[in-house]
């Protein structure tokens, strides 16, 4: 009846029993007031990266702006110059 009690791996066992304390003991260190301390941390960290990063992203988007409308000032510019070589070279005919 009790022939199954032959057939347990003692090293499994351990190994399971190892992961179980391991476990345990992982969920009471990452709860720990250090671990919250030290996660406050870092999340403030990244809060500042993100900052900084949308600061650049904010600068980078307003000078491709203004290249734009400089571009766009250029093609205005060129084409009422060719407009106007066209109209000279009509009127001279």
């Amino acid at each position: 009846m009790f022939d199954f009690i032959g057939k347990i791996d003692g090293k499994k066992i351990g190994i399971f029993a190892t992961g179980v304390l391991f476990g345990t003991a992982g969920v009471k260190l990452l709860s720990s007031k250090d671990a919250k301390k030290c996660y406050t941390n870092c999340t403030a960290a990244v809060l500042r990266a993100k900052d900084c990063v949308m600061k650049t992203v904010t600068n980078i988007q307003e000078n491709a702006e203004d290249i734009y409308a400089e571009a766009q000032q250029i093609n205005e510019d060129r084409a009422a110059r060719e407009e106007e070589t066209v109209c000279a070279e009509e009127t001279e005919q």
